[in-house]
């Protein structure tokens, strides 16, 4: 187990996630990582880099320093564009 940031930053990317609807695959191909590496650092066998906070905070459009506050500010800040059912809407009705 790594230390309370560490803990943080990950459940923090995965409301991320969820927030937006996207996959570890997709946060890879922004990171310029694997899946398989993506999934390491959310379990917590490897550490995020500062590069990725930085990498991760310009996608999802917040500060690193909201991304870094944990998950209920990281969603808050979250631009409503980002969100899962904005994508949604964009798709329009499922037929």
């Amino acid at each position: 187990m790594g230390s309370g940031l560490e803990e943080s930053l990950r459940l923090t990317v995965a409301a991320l996630m969820q927030a937006t609807g996207e996959s570890q695959r997709a946060v890879a191909a922004v990171l310029g990582l694997t899946q398989t590496q993506v999934s390491r650092r959310q379990s917590g066998a490897a550490s995020w880099t500062l590069d990725d906070v930085d990498a991760l905070a310009g996608h999802y459009g917040i500060a690193a320093l909201d991304l870094l506050a944990g998950p209920t500010r990281a969603c808050e800040v979250l631009p409503a564009s980002r969100r899962r059912a904005a994508a949604l809407a964009k798709k329009g009705p499922v037929r």
